[in-house]
């Protein structure tokens, strides 16, 4: 016993692998954290840059200097107050917002399905699935433009780009399917035991237990459809009271070329909701994400 003591007391002997090993681990660390710091600057200077120009005047602007002379808050006001703007912010929030509730809706059940459900094609419905994220939206435009515009006369307008939502999307599907594949049978079995239907068994044990891999669908399809430029140019081009903050940025960018304070004031405006969202959400983001994988 005295000498376990004695062995547990005695300093630990200073070898010089055991300094190597040391200093290798922090070179490691050196390495690691300096690669980290320097890809964060990397994302985060351009949007410094933009914030600071946004508050510059505009004969700063097309000067050489980093940071304001004079902090003009009042730049954002004045696009604010553009008109139009309120409008495009309206389209974007009804879009995005709509089309978001829509994708889960509609994909949640069949996800549910292909993940928990054993029925003849089942993999041929997975193959199909993952074959329409591996289609390109520009392959099929001209088809669906005629049907929209042309069949149902709803061009100039951002209901062609919402309705669809409600069948489904198949990037939406494949990665809720993966997340409910990572729930076991065993809870599913005790709902059903106690009486519960399929409906019943997805509403009150699916769904509180996918909440994160929904939030990831709800996050992937709001950002998609906030920053959405290629669908509205099409449907909605021709009408300027249904263009979204993405195809009106692009307006307001070309009527103020000069004025880069103001654009950049704008793309402000238009980017930080978004930076809000995931900044609030992205716990349940990242954890939506990453357990897709585990299991499939």
């Amino acid at each position: 016993m005295a000498d376990m003591t004695y062995a547990l007391d005695a300093p630990v002997a200073t070898t010089p692998a055991a300094r190597t090993a040391r200093r290798k681990a922090l070179l490691h660390w050196i390495g690691v954290h300096a690669l980290g710091v320097a890809a964060a600057l990397f994302f985060v200077l351009p949007f410094v840059f933009i914030v600071l120009t946004s508050l510059m005047d505009g004969q700063q602007t097309l000067t050489r200097d980093l940071v304001p002379d004079h902090w003009q808050w009042s730049n954002y006001k004045t696009v604010w107050n553009t008109p139009g703007f309120l409008t495009w912010w309206r389209n974007t929030l009804v879009y995005a917002g709509l089309g978001t509730v829509l994708t889960v809706v509609s994909s949640v059940p069949v996800a549910y399905a292909l993940a928990k459900f054993r029925f003849r094609g089942r993999n041929l419905s997975m193959m199909l699935v993952i074959s329409m994220m591996m289609l390109p939206p520009q392959v099929i435009i001209i088809p669906m433009y005629l049907f929209w515009a042309k069949q149902l006369d709803l061009s100039g307008t951002l209901w062609p780009l919402i309705v669809p939502m409600a069948f489904g999307d198949a990037f939406s599907i494949f990665l809720l399917r993966q997340f409910l594949m990572t729930i076991p049978n065993e809870y599913l079995d005790a709902a059903k035991v106690d009486g519960c239907g399929e409906l019943r068994t997805l509403l009150r044990v699916v769904l509180p237990m996918a909440r994160p891999g929904i939030a990831a669908v709800a996050l992937f399809q709001f950002f998609y459809a906030w920053n959405d430029y290629f669908g509205p140019q099409i449907y909605a081009s021709e009408n300027p009271g249904a263009w979204t903050l993405s195809y009106g940025l692009e307006s307001f960018k070309g009527a103020h070329h000069t004025d880069w304070n103001l654009t950049m004031a704008a793309t402000v405006l238009v980017m930080a909701p978004v930076i809000l969202v995931f900044f609030f959400a992205q716990k349940a983001f990242v954890e939506g994400v990453t357990l897709t994988g585990v299991k499939g």
